[in-house]
């Protein structure tokens, strides 16, 4: 997808195509920004941006009405996604306990850590919000590649591990842990920002209950909740599904309880392991 701003600046945005989106040689996994003359390759297709002009478009000056349409309403599309919420625990504990500048630095190095996991995996961090992010990977049109859901399972791994780690380089009142939630389903994507701060994001009741059903492994005491969808593209071609426990959840908002395939670190492990992917 192709999208200009008010202020005159093209997006390229990759839907989740198979063969990827490539500008100057990298691959597109967030949103670009596009400069006259960049390299784009679409599969075998090699093209060159021309676009000389930066100038806005015509409608930019016609008022703010008109920059809100522009900057917030082209284009959204309905798209398979699986969305991944990953919560530090005990953090508000974590806050008392320890020196701002500490905390500080901690929180900073997973943040970084945590993008760099999942953009080796397929995606981008979507959201940093205060001790919680959330990522997205954007599917094909009708169904769920196998491996993009086992790579989904082995970020959650290397996010997992990672942050185990924290306690060894920073003095910890105790190690740092995670939760996860993992749901899959349809949602619209595109821009809810403005021209001069895109916000490349989904929209939906999938979004919203991959969220809850983070917030249900606390309830139930486990580590990944995974939603129904997700748990069956996981579970294709597996062996040892029965590392994850079927549970009924009571998620906020909903009126009736959910199915959740919850699981600890050391089973999602164990699965990736047994079935030769780690």
């Amino acid at each position: 997808m192709l999208q200009q701003m008010e202020t005159g600046d093209f997006y390229l945005i990759d839907l989740g195509s198979r063969n990827g989106s490539f500008v100057n040689g990298r691959r597109v996994t967030v949103p670009v920004t596009l400069r006259n003359g960049d390299g784009l390759t679409f599969g075998q297709t090699e093209l060159e941006f021309y676009c000389p002009s930066s100038d806005p478009l015509p409608d930019a000056k016609a008022g703010e009405s008109s920059q809100d349409f522009t900057a917030t309403a082209t284009l959204h599309v309905r798209r398979l996604i699986s969305v991944l919420v990953v919560d530090i625990r005990d953090y508000t504990v974590m806050t008392r306990q320890l020196d701002e500048k500490i905390l500080s630095e901690v929180i900073g190095t997973w943040f970084r850590r945590a993008g760099d996991i999942i953009r080796e995996y397929g995606s981008w961090v979507d959201k940093y919000i205060g001790d919680a992010i959330m990522a997205v990977w954007i599917h094909g049109s009708q169904e769920v590649d196998h491996s993009e859901m086992i790579r989904i399972a082995q970020a959650l791994s290397a996010l997992h591990e990672m942050t185990s780690q924290l306690h060894e380089r920073y003095p910890l009142p105790f190690p740092v842990r995670v939760g996860a939630g993992v749901n899959t389903g349809y949602a619209m994507v595109g821009n809810t920002g403005t021209g001069d701060r895109p916000d490349y994001t989904a929209l939906g009741d999938t979004v919203n209950a991959a969220f809850r059903l983070e917030s249900a492994t606390k309830e139930i005491g486990m580590d990944v909740a995974l939603g129904e969808v997700t748990y069956k593209y996981m579970a294709e071609s597996m062996q040892h599904t029965e590392l994850f426990q079927e549970r009924k959840v009571e998620l906020k908002g909903y009126d009736v309880p959910t199915i959740t395939y919850a699981s600890f670190f050391a089973d999602l492990d164990k699965f990736l392991r047994i079935n030769g992917y780690r």
